[in-house]
């Protein structure tokens, strides 16, 4: 198993942008969008995996893992 499969990815629509957004709460600032779903899914679950060796590489320790977990609490705003 990936360690990458450790976090959860979100891809939602924004009408703001009007394209998808994908982003990997926990792990990484930022992400990725497009006009198609799958592909922003498949291209954040590359950076995903990309991060994680960046961590490794500089001898970082990894976040905690958030797949399975409550993220709506964790969303910036968030009551």
């Amino acid at each position: 198993m990936k360690d990458s499969y450790r976090y959860a990815k979100v891809v939602e629509w924004s009408d703001e942008d009007q394209c998808f957004v994908g982003t990997c709460p926990g792990l990484l600032h930022g992400g990725c969008h497009g006009s198609d779903e799958r592909e922003v899914f498949a291209e954040l679950c590359v950076i995903a995996e990309e991060t994680l060796a960046l961590y490794r590489s500089e001898g970082r320790p990894l976040p905690p893992p958030t797949a399975g977990r409550d993220l709506e609490s964790r969303r910036v705003g968030a009551t």
